[in-house]
């Protein structure tokens, strides 16, 4: 009897769950427009709604990352892979455009100085060991895709190098950071590093970039342009879109795993790689009725068209992948405000995010872009928009399954959520102002 009724109750509970989720995303859909317009951004609305249906809440989420971090690792991981291939399908501009010295500055030299300055925090203000604090720093040093999206690139055809600059950082920086978790990981004994860091240099760092790098480069350019050659020359393998962006999407991410390197990389790369295909069959601008022929009922006209193929085939699949990752980001925003429970909202959190936020954030952008000639507003606003997210959690994530545990697992839990959750409010709430006046003073 007994056994029955949790039965009835898990299934009532399940039911609830629909019911819920189906109100948000058909709420969402109805004031999807409003909300550009309030001070506040879609993650937080989700967000609180997590939260609600918290500990704190209903409790329909019990989800503790210390006991679910293997479930908590895949669905973060989807997340991140899905936003960083769209981040790449919207940077349109060559590699050799001078451009793409802003985010690799930012992903580079930035976010080694953050790690660092975050190290350093770690061990003189927190007291955590050295490995430990290496750790927070690699966690909570990339900037995230799936949540910078009101602050990144509206269309791969924008130019603007402050959105140019924050899209291909956030696309970068969470594969670059991974050396840095497997450093910590491996100062804690959890990770082979070799006698004096070589084996974490020679491989983790040397081999695993750049074979990340290049394996998704080589996917994203072979499959692009072997389903142009199919479309235009032989009018074959039209349709289906959503399988071209997914399967090319798992064919990087698998491979570049399979040879012990980055797959986030890889996605970002395929990305970049794809959209480098379209721009250098379309040129300087494609056919500007593209969209309209797919909407008029011509899709597969346009997919076959020579000049119009490249076009469709990168829009179609970024189309795609945007609504994907909105979903991703329903999915996992309310996963992390279900886990705020006052078991991982620590006081220490609130003080080392100000920290973070106000002082590591810029002065590691000011340090990394010295001698850019940046405009100041762009400068400040790069500054203030190093939004910690997925990425974040899934790198917590991934630590717990190899072996991070104790009291160094619960303190760097907490500091990780609450980090993120107080980025996805003070950002989320400040968003909409400061971009809506810079756009007024771009416009001007």
């Amino acid at each position: 009897m007994a056994g029955r009724e949790a039965t009835r109750r898990s299934a009532l509970q399940v039911t609830y769950w629909y019911i819920v989720v189906g109100v948000l995303l058909v709420v969402m859909a109805l004031v999807g427009t409003l909300l550009k317009r309030l001070p506040l951004s879609t993650s937080l609305l989700y967000l609180a709604v997590g939260v609600g249906l918290g500990p704190w809440g209903l409790g329909w989420i019990r989800l503790d990352p210390l006991t679910s971090a293997a479930l908590l690792e895949r669905v973060t991981e989807v997340a991140v892979i899905v936003s960083l291939f769209t981040a790449g399908l919207k940077l349109r501009l060559p590699l050799t455009s001078g451009r793409w010295w802003l985010p690799v500055r930012l992903a580079s030299v930035s976010m080694v100085l953050t790690i660092g300055l975050i190290t350093a925090a770690g061990v003189w203000l927190l007291g955590l060991p050295l490995g430990a604090a290496v750790l927070l720093g690699a966690i909570l040093a990339p900037t995230d895709p799936v949540l910078a999206s009101d602050v990144q690139l509206a269309h791969p055809f924008d130019r603007d190098r402050l959105r140019f600059g924050v899209t291909a950082e956030a696309g970068l920086n969470d594969g670059t950071a991974f050396p840095f978790v497997m450093l910590g990981l491996g100062l804690m004994g959890l990770h082979d590093i070799g006698p004096g860091a070589w084996r974490w240099a020679a491989v983790d760092v040397l081999w695993s970039v750049a074979v990340g790098l290049g394996v998704g480069a080589a996917a994203g350019t072979l499959v692009g342009r072997l389903v142009l050659y199919l479309r235009r020359t032989h009018k074959e393998a039209v349709g289906l879109d959503e399988f071209l962006s997914l399967g090319l999407l798992a064919l990087a991410y698998g491979l570049a795993i399979l040879l012990h390197s980055y797959g986030f990389l890889a996605a970002f790369a395929a990305g970049v790689a794809l959209r480098g295909v379209e721009a250098r069959h379309s040129g300087e601008e494609p056919p500007p009725d593209v969209d309209v022929t797919a909407a008029a009922g011509a899709a597969e006209d346009a997919a076959i068209d020579p000049d119009k193929a490249p076009a469709y085939m990168a829009q179609a699949v970024l189309g795609f992948n945007e609504q994907l990752e909105r979903i991703c980001e329903v999915g996992v925003v309310l996963l992390l405000g279900g886990m705020l429970t006052r078991a991982y909202l620590p006081g220490e959190a609130l003080w080392f995010a100000a920290v973070l936020f106000l002082v590591i954030r810029p002065a590691a952008v000011f340090a990394g872009l010295a001698g850019t000639r940046l405009p100041g507003p762009q400068h400040r606003l790069i500054a203030w928009f190093g939004i910690r997210g997925v990425g974040s959690v899934y790198y917590l994530a991934f630590a717990l399954g190899h072996g991070l545990h104790g009291d160094a697992a619960t303190r760097l839990t907490g500091l990780t959520l609450t980090v993120v959750a107080l980025s996805i409010a003070v950002h989320g709430v400040s968003v909409t102002p400061l971009m809506a006046r810079y756009e007024r003073d771009r416009a001007a």
